[in-house]
């Protein structure tokens, strides 16, 4: 009987190792083929026009900010120098224990205002605002601690005018056409574009001088290389191909613009979602499934956003964790769209990969494993066979992470050092092995504190910009 179960069991997760490995050969695919129309576009797409149209829509920038001192200013000032006709910047202070608030008055002569607050989204109460002397654009919000990043960034959608906004991290900086890049989408069909995101890249190494990266550097610590890797692939592979079908479900918090009048009909931010980018476009999509209208949320790969990741495991861990957490979080809470044709391609594709492919990956990963250890022991595998399997999984895998850096070396060339592309190749062969265990156990740790009720975010160490 457990020979049988074994064998069943191996069978089962060969099919799930080839269908996971396929889906992401499929998505590279179509992100190369995405990536090559889009360079295509960007050849005859004009940036100066927008930036010198008058009719280019608003945008307001809402930056929430929690103990963000150390970068603060830096990322600020990056705003101030983006490219784009009409914009407003939205600094929240959400109840910072540190001097955020300090750096900000002081390097912006802040000055308090009796503006007009209306809380049409709910959040915790804000305790003042601010205006800047010496910068129109920038509006400071210093609120009460919500505890969430959500609830910060509903204090700024109250605040904010402008018909769309940009979600951006404190600890964040954009290159200076990004905003001009990201829109490109809206403003070629402002009817049906509802949202668009731009890729993520870790800033970790690299030189920040002003506020803007002056100079691109791959980091020295192998955990903040390896993430390089790991971010190219997830942005340039896995949103790209999704966002090709319009079954994007994840705009990065970091780095992403929506119609304001759009998060204000759903309800805001949740409050007490634990990854609340990947809420908002879930119940966006399920709004707008529901009431029947043509849309399509958007990827563009090349406005770039430059952000801090942790340099070390229990920072990196914890925040995998949290990540994990708030997949199980949103995708529970609307099982109800799972194979239901109502929600299209978004319940019948979208939903179900999330569930097998990310949610319950680390889960399958180790029982499998344990299940052919086991059958391989008992004499009920191949030992040749075992080890060929997990030589090709391993293999395979590697190859999709080359291409993601071979895609960016070819089509957007930000590491112009061939030291630094070749240690990204090298690394490619370490993600797997052993940074994926890593990786899954992380992952698995969050599932149990979901269970258990921990959804607390954890305190991550940040270093911050290098200014030189």
């Amino acid at each position: 009987m457990i020979i049988e179960f074994l064998i069943l069991a191996n069978g089962l997760l060969f099919l799930y190792y080839l269908a996971s490995n396929f889906a992401y050969l499929a998505l590279l695919a179509v992100a190369t083929w995405s990536s090559a129309m889009h360079q295509r576009r960007l050849s005859s797409l004009r940036l100066e026009g927008l930036r010198e149209s008058p009719f280019a829509p608003p945008v307001a920038l809402v930056v929430p900010a929690h103990n963000e001192a150390k970068c603060i200013v830096e990322s600020v000032r990056s705003l101030l120098t983006l490219d784009y006709p009409e914009l407003e910047i939205v600094v929240v202070n959400d109840g910072s224990a540190d001097d955020t608030l300090g750096e900000l008055k002081r390097e912006f002569a802040l000055l308090e205002t009796d503006i007009l607050y209306v809380p049409e989204i709910p959040c915790r109460p804000v305790r003042g605002l601010y205006v800047s002397q010496t910068e129109p654009r920038l509006l400071v919000l210093d609120k009460e601690a919500g505890g969430s990043k959500a609830d910060a960034i509903n204090a700024g959608l109250n605040a904010a005018t402008a018909p769309y906004v940009c979600v951006l991290d404190a600890d964040s900086i954009l290159e200076r056409d990004a905003l001009l890049r990201i829109m490109t989408p809206v403003t070629s069909d402002p009817r049906r574009v509802v949202g668009a995101g731009g890729i993520v890249r870790v800033v970790n190494g690299s030189r920040v001088a002003g506020g803007r990266l002056a100079e691109v550097r791959l980091p020295q610590g192998p955990l903040e290389v390896i993430q390089v890797v790991e971010y190219l692939r997830a942005f340039l592979i896995g949103r790209e191909g999704w966002a090709q079908a319009n079954m994007l479900l994840i705009i990065s918090g970091a780095f992403g613009v929506f119609s304001r009048e759009l998060v204000k009909q759903i309800g805001g931010y949740r409050a007490s979602a634990i990854g609340e980018d990947f809420d908002l476009v879930t119940r966006m999509h399920r709004y707008l499934r529901e009431q029947k209208q043509e849309y399509h949320i958007g990827f563009v790969p090349d406005p770039v956003c430059w952000t801090e990741v942790p340099s070390d495991p229990i920072s990196l861990g914890r925040q995998r964790a949290r990540w994990q957490k708030g997949l199980l979080d949103v995708l529970w809470r609307n099982r109800d769209m799972l194979f239901r044709r109502r929600y299209g391609r978004i319940g019948l594709m979208a939903l179900p990969y999330a569930w097998g492919f990310e949610l319950l990956a680390p889960v399958i990963e180790i029982f499998g494993i344990l299940t052919m250890v086991l059958a391989a022991a008992l004499g009920a595998l191949s030992r040749e066979f075992f080890l060929q399997f997990l030589l090709f999984g391993y293999a395979f895998a590697t190859l999709i992470s080359i291409g993601a850096v071979v895609q960016e070396e070819i089509t957007y060339r930000r590491y112009n050092d061939w030291r630094d592309v070749a240690r990204l190749i090298a690394y490619c062969f370490l993600e797997h092995f052993p940074y994926r265990q890593m990786h899954m156990w992380w992952r698995l740790r969050g599932l149990w504190e979901f269970v258990r009720g921990d959804v607390a975010w954890h305190k991550l160490r940040r270093i911050g910009f290098q200014e030189h």
